[in-house]
C-alpha cells in the first residue's frame, strides 16, 4: 500500500505571545508621555480584549501600540476582529476585540472545496474547527500549502499548517 502523507489546517495563534504583547502595550501606556494620566485600561479574557480610555484619539493610540507590538511577536493582525467604540460611565470609551480562533464550518466548506478543485488527487475532511489534508503525493501538499496562503488574504483569516507527516 502506498504511504500517505497529510496535514492539518488550523486558524490559531499563541496566546502567551499575545500576553507577552499586551504586558509590553501596557508598559509603553504608562511611560509615554502622551498617554500618561489618561487612565487607560487593556484587560484580556478568554476570547476578547477590553480597551477602556478616556478619548477616541487615545483609543487609537493604543490600537496602534496593539499592532505594533503584535506585529513585532509574530502574531496576525487578522486575529483580532475590533468591535464597536462605545460609551460607558464616566465619559470613557470602550472597545471590545475579538480574538478570531478556530475555523468556521461555512469557511472550512470554502477551503475544502477551492482546495479540491484546484489540486484533483487530495483529500480534505473538515474535524470541527480544523481541517486534515491528505494526499499520497508531497507535492501535492506542498501546492495545498501555497493555496492556504492565497485563501488566507481573501478569506482575511489566519490559516497555518501544522502536523506534516
Amino acid at each position: 500500500m502506498a504511504e500517505s502523507f497529510s496535514f492539518d489546517v488550523v486558524s490559531d495563534f499563541d496566546r502567551q505571545e499575545l500576553v507577552n504583547t499586551l504586558d509590553q502595550v501596557k508598559r509603553e501606556i504608562s511611560q509615554r508621555y502622551d498617554l500618561k494620566g489618561t487612565d487607560t485600561t487593556v484587560d484580556l479574557d478568554k476570547e476578547n480584549i477590553f480597551i477602556i480610555t478616556n478619548s477616541e484619539l487615545t483609543l487609537n493610540a493604543v490600537n496602534d501600540i496593539i499592532r505594533q507590538k503584535a506585529i513585532k511577536r509574530n502574531l496576525s493582525l487578522k486575529i483580532f476582529d475590533y468591535g464597536e467604540i462605545e460609551m460607558v460611565s464616566g465619559n470613557k470609551l470602550k472597545q471590545t476585540i475579538l480574538l478570531k480562533q478556530g475555523i468556521k464550518q461555512e469557511i472550512a466548506k470554502k477551503i475544502s472545496k477551492n482546495i479540491r478543485d484546484q489540486i484533483k488527487k487530495i483529500n480534505v475532511s473538515i474535524n470541527g474547527e480544523t481541517l486534515r489534508v491528505a494526499s499520497k503525493s508531497k507535492n501535492d501538499l506542498q501546492l495545498a500549502i501555497k493555496l492556504l496562503s492565497e485563501l488566507e488574504e481573501s478569506l482575511n483569516i489566519p490559516l497555518k499548517a501544522n502536523n506534516l507527516r
